[in-house]
């Protein structure tokens, strides 16, 4: 393989005026499940093997995708890439450039206990149907249960023009259940999402009884809760919550592609945006994460990039082109969802540091308050405003856990609400998940306990 993108990646330069290019490359394999009410509503295995082709000609890029590893068909997809990225040079205004990279060369090889490729589809099904049954069976108001699986595993390549070749494993497993339950009009829903990078053993870790049984009993309980009060209160926010506000009210905005699309982030580089309490990171060497890899989709070697230094921006993510545009360097965030795609920046495993506090100090002195457990959904703005959904929380009444709540919301905005924060625990949890930005990247996200002073919460009036 690394001669075949070799040889295109010269004619790239060699025959088509190319500066530079890169072929990157995938064998893959892949089954998909769908389990709705103790039915298989899908089961699909495939093979998706491509080719994608990028190449820098006169300050701007070109990009083609082949479904065929075909020396001939090959060259003329790069002919044709170089073609439009000359083309598309005539009218830039500002030729594009990318920062250097380091040379390397690596085969990366994964080594998990139990490889999804070698579990028989009769077993996946097995276990799939048993995390329907275990939800629809805990109790009879459950009315329903679905859940979609995916694996992945596979090679993929890297070679450019500068000499790196890169060969490395991937191996995703991941699963989302959903519930609904309903009981004298009133409709309750939960999710629970579950992935890795180590291996079919996460059912082992989380054995498929305890999925379903978990999912249906945070739809049971949240029948009997109540809407919150709404208003601005002091709210202690448990880590899957944490982690979708770490990720979507700052993540984004840490993407140096959007920073450059007006984001609220550009300007304020080296300056203070929260408590001393808050620190973040973006990593992808946890193992065993869901955002987890060793090189992104251009050959550059992930890392810990520290995004807030006690309420400092420190850093942003980058690939090779904003890291010269920013005089930074790149932070292995250049991702694509396949050979398809072009890569561009996303999150890995993005999260808040731990500090040093028990969660029973977290929610005393709060005389009225909400502790937000787990989410159901969240969307932010360039403009730094956010909204989470709640889909499991409770009332903080003189300090202690009260009654259950449904159907809340938290929103604001990320720099006002980060210099709220006033107390953060020494716990700290990932969860897995999928991002969408036009492309779809698997990520986690996660932190300790957190206690924000003053949050708006949304609710009954």
């Amino acid at each position: 393989m690394k001669d075949l993108l070799t040889k295109i990646n010269n004619a790239a330069t060699q025959k088509f005026g190319a500066q530079y290019a890169e072929a990157r490359a995938q064998k893959l394999y892949k089954t998909v499940l769908n389990i709705k009410e103790e039915r298989v509503e899908a089961a699909k295995q495939g093979i998706e093997n491509g080719v994608a082709l990028r190449v820098l000609v006169n300050g701007a890029w070109g990009f083609a995708s082949v479904g065929s590893l075909d020396d001939d068909i090959l060259i003329d997809a790069v002919s044709d890439a170089c073609r439009m990225a000359k083309m598309a040079s005539a009218r830039l205004k500002t030729p594009i450039r990318i920062a250097e990279a380091k040379v390397v060369t690596d085969k990366v090889v994964s080594k998990p206990k139990k490889n999804p490729s070698d579990i028989l589809m009769e077993e996946k099904v097995k276990n799939a149907l048993a995390v329907n049954k275990a939800s629809l069976d805990f109790d009879k108001r459950i009315k329903s249960c679905n859940m979609d699986y995916m694996d992945l595993t596979g090679t993929s390549y890297f070679v450019n023009s500068d000499g790196t070749s890169i060969e490395q494993d991937k191996l995703y497993v991941w699963a989302r259940i959903t519930a609904s339950a309903l009981n004298e009009g009133v409709f309750t829903f939960s999710r629970e999402e579950i992935g890795s990078t180590a291996g079919y053993e996460v059912f082992d870790e989380q054995p498929p009884e305890d999925l379903g049984e978990k999912v249906a009993k945070r739809a049971i309980e949240q029948l009997n809760a109540k809407s919150p009060k709404g208003g601005t209160f002091p709210v202690v926010l448990g880590p899957n919550v944490v982690g979708v506000f770490v990720h979507e009210a700052f993540g984004h905005l840490a993407e140096a592609d959007l920073a450059l699309s007006g984001g609220v982030l550009a300007d304020n580089i080296g300056k203070k945006i929260g408590s001393n309490l808050v620190t973040f990171y973006d990593d992808g060497t946890i193992d065993g994460s869901f955002g987890t890899f060793k090189y992104d989709d251009e050959g550059v070697q992930t890392q810990k990039t520290l995004l807030i230094k006690d309420g400092v921006v420190a850093g942003l993510m980058h690939n090779r082109e904003t890291a010269l545009k920013f005089n930074a360097q790149p932070t292995g965030n250049a991702r694509a969802e396949d050979f398809r795609v072009e890569p561009i920046i996303r999150m890995r495993c993005t999260y808040m540091a731990p500090r040093d506090q028990a969660f029973e100090e977290l929610i005393e002195g709060i005389k009225q308050g909400y502790y937000f457990k787990s989410f159901r959904g969240g969307q932010a703005n360039l403009d730094g405003t956010f909204q989470v959904g709640i889909q499991e929380g409770y009332e903080i009444n003189d300090g202690e856990i009260g009654t259950p709540i449904r159907d809340a919301s938290i929103s604001g905005n990320t720099l006002q609400t980060l210099h709220q924060v006033d107390a953060v625990g020494k716990d700290f949890l990932l969860d897995p998940g999928r991002c969408g930005k036009g492309q779809i990247a698997f990520i986690s996200d996660g932190g300790p306990h957190i206690r924000v002073k003053e949050m708006v919460v949304g609710g009954s009036a």
